[in-house]
């Protein structure tokens, strides 16, 4: 059993797979960082220095004994107050607009790589090859 773990393990795709994985959650973190950090502060101040990430309604009451802000939407959250964070909500959908985007480019460019040249040139249609048969033939 061991043995045919390691031959599956092995396999190019499984270890393709491993290493997509893996380049992939790293890749996610740059995106989040890139929306978190650069984007959404640029689109913040286009807004008049909104913090989209901030951004919440209070849905019900905050859970007695909470002694932090009323404003601060992670502590809220994590008191375990209803809110809803339509600012994150907002946060995340660009992330996954510039994460689609960006695996959309680079799957076009995959793609412009991996086609072939020019075509080689054809071989004789199917016509061409009955003639030269049937030409064949009447010789013998």
């Amino acid at each position: 059993m061991l043995k045919e773990f390691r031959e599956f393990i092995a396999k190019g795709n499984v270890l393709d797979l491993a290493v997509a994985v893996i380049i992939g959650a790293a890749f996610a973190k740059i995106v989040t960082s890139l929306t978190d950090d650069i984007i959404m502060p640029i689109i913040g101040k286009i807004f008049g220095g909104i913090d989209f990430s901030s951004h919440f309604l209070l849905m019900g009451p905050v859970p007695a004994g909470y002694q932090g802000s009323l404003t601060d939407y992670a502590a809220l959250k994590q008191a375990g107050a209803p809110v809803l964070g339509w600012g994150e909500f907002v946060t995340q959908c660009v992330s996954f607009l510039i994460l689609a985007f960006i695996i959309f480019l680079m799957i076009k460019a995959a793609n412009k790589a991996m086609r072939k040249g020019p075509d080689a040139p054809a071989g004789p249609t199917e016509v061409e090859l009955l003639t030269e048969i049937r030409d064949e033939l009447k010789r013998r």
